[in-house]
């Protein structure tokens, strides 16, 4: 794998040139379990150095490189989709960007009044937000209706007065109120196995592509995320996108990240594994920490 040595501000700095001079490119974030995967899996490597940027998102792959090159040439830090998620969303708020994501959980079904008379001027009950005007995502119909665009004041009032939306359209609220500015052009949290659905995967398609972004984030899971973007840069070549996995979820408050100091002593993985023992149990400790020791085995030995 060819990682870019640069830090998360220089490849912030890289995206923002290129969105100036009107490029468009793919960002990915290999961790150990990618690394993994890839190890494997021919499609998968080459989708992986065929990105724009490739950063390392995992303490061990950094010091696999550290153990391998020294201090000079060395990967410099990591640099996380979910760290990522924030300043990019930064840097596009000071030069006026739009931005969309696509992740989160999905919505859970809304109750509908008893009285028809108290839905009335509410909307559907499955779509999210305001769903008007020529840069609007759109209604949908059924239980991938988890759409919003627009401001982030407009949907702090539709929160107030409902239930909470989907996840995307709450990261959407929660990084509008921080970055003034953001221009926050569409959030869409798809139902699960929507890809297995030949007509959600095009209204999808078709609501990013009217959108006209300039920044996608992505936080469906390797490699979820990865076909979603395959469908989508065809159709805007001057977008930026991030599959940023968990990143999204992190934002709206869904998933509770690990403390700074077992993020910085590569300990990530096992705030992750005690929160969800039944999910990851298998494929931490059976599949990524023996990849992981192996890969840093290897380095060393390289030196």
């Amino acid at each position: 794998m060819n990682f870019d040595p640069i830090t998360e501000a220089d490849a912030v700095h890289r995206v923002r040139a290129a969105m100036r001079a009107g490029l468009g490119g793919r960002i990915v974030t290999p961790n150990v379990d990618i690394l993994r995967l890839a190890a494997r899996d021919d499609a998968l490597r080459a989708y992986l150095n065929a990105a724009d940027l490739v950063v390392a998102d995992g303490m061990p792959v950094v010091w696999a490189s550290r153990l391998s090159h020294g201090r000079d040439g060395c990967l410099p830090e990591r640099v996380a989709g979910a760290d990522l998620i924030w300043s990019l969303s930064e840097a596009c708020a000071i030069d006026g960007r739009r931005v969309f994501l696509i992740g989160g959980v999905p919505p859970a079904p809304v109750p509908r009044p008893a009285d028809p008379a108290e839905a009335e001027g509410v909307g559907s009950a499955d779509a999210v937000g305001r769903t008007e005007g020529a840069d609007a995502v759109g209604r949908t119909d059924g239980a991938d209706a988890a759409a919003w665009t627009g401001d982030a004041d407009a949907l702090r009032d539709w929160s107030a007065a409902r239930e909470l939306p989907a996840g995307a359209a709450r990261a959407a609220a929660v990084l509008g109120t921080r970055y003034q500015g953001l221009r926050l052009v569409g959030a869409v949290s798809p139902p699960f196995g929507f890809l297995d659905d030949p007509a959600q995967t095009e209204r999808l398609r078709a609501a990013v592509v009217a959108a006209r972004p300039h920044l996608v984030f992505v936080g469906l899971g390797f490699a979820k995320q990865e076909r979603v973007i395959e469908l989508l840069a065809p159709h805007l070549p001057d977008a930026w996108f991030l599959g940023c996995g968990a990143a999204i979820d992190f934002v709206d408050g869904d998933q509770r990240r690990a403390p700074g100091w077992m993020r910085r002593s590569g300990l990530e993985w096992a705030h992750r594994l005690a929160r969800e023992p039944g999910r990851l149990a298998g494929r931490y400790l059976r599949h990524d920490v023996p990849y992981a020791l192996g890969m840093l085995a290897r380095a060393a030995a390289r030196r």
